[in-house]
């Protein structure tokens, strides 16, 4: 008996220390993206994505991954939740500025600090807020690459329509949303090429491989390709199984995808 208690201990202490390790791993995830719809004469853009920080201190081991190697940053929502030090947020945010521009969306737990100081921090370190808006990232001449913000869907404050106003059919359009189920409202007359989204954690743990969400990674729906993170930090308990924390290095160009 005495045996049993010592291997079931030992193998509690074995996931334990796993599931820590996942929770607070530093894994920068690279993509590279060819696509026949991002303008020919136009440079490579390279996106640095990062989703659901949370109460996470964003480590330096991740800004020196990607300095020099990313043109911009996204923040694909929930930078932070209730019980946080703005300090803390500040702090991250700070980081992400060494990288490049940043840009930022809404996500559920980002409401559960104060809305206006919030906003009033990130408006004050020059943060882009895209809350329904689009912003062009590059402009050629000819065709623009345009980044659209998508505001909280749980709060029904998303407006796709309005953010695509200002966008044209030509280019090639980056959706941002905090919830991956955006794709739910997008049309095949929108031409959106590509989403990044986060918000299920990827399940965050799975237990015997059960999860009440998959595992973030990238699929096809429609003439769209969704990227789902499993983001970077956690909710409810610092703990991660099957799903490590993660973020983004994106590379776009102009391409056809080998069959």
């Amino acid at each position: 008996m005495m045996y049993f208690v010592v291997i079931l201990f030992l193998f509690g202490g074995c996931l334990l220390s796993l599931m820590l390790r996942e929770a607070f791993s530093n894994n920068v995830v690279v993509h590279h993206f060819l696509s026949p719809d991002y303008p020919k004469k136009m440079d490579p853009i390279s996106i640095f994505f990062i989703s659901d920080i949370h109460r996470r201190s964003i480590s330096d081991r991740v800004v020196l991954a990607v300095k020099g190697k990313a043109d911009f940053v996204v923040i694909g929502g929930d930078l932070t939740e209730k019980g946080v030090p703005y300090e803390r947020i500040k702090e991250n945010l700070g980081k992400l500025l060494t990288i490049g521009p940043v840009y930022f969306v809404w996500g559920n737990n980002d409401f559960e600090a104060d809305e206006n100081k919030l906003s009033s921090m990130l408006t004050d370190l020059g943060i882009t807020l895209l809350d329904n808006k689009a912003v062009s990232l590059r402009d050629d001449g000819h065709e623009n690459l345009h980044l659209i913000g998508v505001d909280d869907l749980n709060q029904n404050r998303d407006r796709l329509d309005l953010a695509l106003e200002k966008t044209e059919n030509s280019g090639f359009k980056i959706v941002v949303s905090h919830y991956p189920n955006i794709v739910d409202k997008i049309l095949p007359e929108h031409h959106i090429n590509l989403v990044l989204s986060g918000h299920t954690h990827g399940g965050q743990i799975h237990l015997l491989g059960y999860s009440p969400y998959k595992r973030g990674g990238l699929e096809k729906v429609g003439s769209t390709l969704l990227l789902i993170s499993n983001g970077y930090g956690t909710t409810g308990i610092p703990l991660r199984l099957g799903a490590p924390a993660e973020c983004h290095l994106l590379t776009i160009q102009n391409g056809q995808v080998s069959p």
